[in-house]
């Protein structure tokens, strides 16, 4: 692993902007990345204007028309995109600024990768080349800092809880997944079953008979369910973990639980897709999770640091 700084990333005045169409675990991945750098980026969110909102990113032609709000100098040392709506923007700001913007697209742009100067992929994604890196998972925000900041943060809601702690996400149904009332079912009755804390956080995407479900079940002794109201306890649920059990549609939820390092199972919903299929064996090779079964036993493994390995690569590459 790189560690030098280039002379450009030491700079003082820096400059580094992220682009994305606003969509929050996006600018994370986004966000992640710049805070592995030791950067403080300035966000934008951006819209496409007709022709490119709907022909982008083939069209290319990009010019300050094409971006709602619009797009100007100076521009930065340091682009860091991702979503289909940056890809556009990320090559305006590269021929605006003469190539001095270095430019890094997080997620498979769905193009030609050269136009690009980096472009940072997970393991499930096909695309290769030579300035393609390739993450296991996607990039988060999440360190062991932050980790135990969390911990501290959210310990009235956490602390007393018996051990083993066990952290679950749910997602729910999406374009690959579906969530059914027999999944749910069997998912709730297998919770019931494990001597230990529940600390639940469920999706939108859940479904309301889904959650009605979980709450008439779980919503019992030491378990905690998150209503929506107050500060989101997420990072709290991760810090206070001693098990992860994440539901099998997200990247992003599953990616978050390996980057803790702690034993984390995925519960099967159903559907899934060739991307997925591959997101999941790779995790399963790497020993980053497991399927769940109604058993937790800990295993230990190396913890994803898909940021800090994105960082390390934009470090080297602008140093050459």
């Amino acid at each position: 692993i790189m560690t030098n700084s280039s002379t450009l990333l030491e700079k003082d005045d820096l400059t580094c902007w992220i682009i994305t169409d606003g969509m929050i675990g996006t600018q994370n991945q986004c966000v992640g990345v710049a805070e592995a750098l030791g950067i403080t980026p300035i966000i934008k969110k951006i819209g496409l204007r007709q022709p490119w909102k709907t022909l982008s990113p083939w069209l290319q032609f990009e010019n300050s028309n094409s971006f709602t709000p619009p797009l100007s100098p100076p521009w930065p040392d340091l682009l860091i995109a991702s979503g289909r709506k940056s890809i556009a923007a990320s090559r305006y700001i590269k021929k605006q600024s003469g190539g001095k913007t270095f430019t890094v697209q997080i997620q498979d742009p769905k193009t030609k990768p050269n136009q690009f100067d980096l472009v940072a992929v997970p393991f499930h994604d096909n695309l290769r080349g030579d300035n393609v890196i390739v993450t296991d998972g996607a990039p988060n925000r999440i360190t062991s800092d932050k980790l135990k900041q969390a911990k501290e943060t959210f310990s009235h809601l956490f602390s007393a809880s018996p051990s083993p702690r066990v952290a679950v996400l749910i997602g729910g149904n999406s374009n690959t997944h579906k969530m059914t009332p027999a999944i749910t079912r069997r998912m709730v009755d297998n919770l019931k079953e494990l001597d230990a804390s529940l600390m639940i956080t469920a999706s939108r995407r859940t479904g309301e008979e889904n959650l009605k479900l979980i709450q008439q079940e779980l919503n019992t002794g030491s378990n905690f369910i998150w209503n929506n109201e107050g500060e989101n306890p997420y990072w709290g649920m991760l810090a206070w973990a001693d098990y992860i059990l994440v539901t099998s549609d997200s990247v992003s939820m599953l990616s978050d639980a390996a980057t803790t390092g702690k034993p984390t199972y995925v519960i099967d919903l159903e559907g899934s897709s060739a991307k997925f299929d591959r997101f999941h064996r790779h995790f399963q090779k790497i020993g980053a999770s497991k399927p769940f079964t109604g058993k937790l036993e800990p295993w230990h493994y190396t913890p994803l640091n898909d940021a800090q390995k994105i960082a390390n690569f934009i470090k080297e590459s602008w140093e050459n």
